[in-house]
């Protein structure tokens, strides 16, 4: 992938996210926490994996 689409991709999906914070905060809010518990169910997958591993 060129390094100026690159760079557009990554510079719209800030503008994205500073504008959906600023005028949906509640919605944003909202996907940050289902991120945030995605992320420690794969967490907790992880270390129960790695438990059955060691017993």
């Amino acid at each position: 992938m060129p390094v100026f689409v690159k760079k557009l991709l990554i510079w719209g999906s800030v503008a994205f996210l500073i504008y959906f914070m600023a005028f949906r905060p509640e919605g944003a809010a909202e996907m940050f926490k289902a991120i945030g518990a995605g992320l420690m169910a794969m967490a907790q997958g992880l270390g129960d994996f790695l438990t059955s591993l060691m017993t």
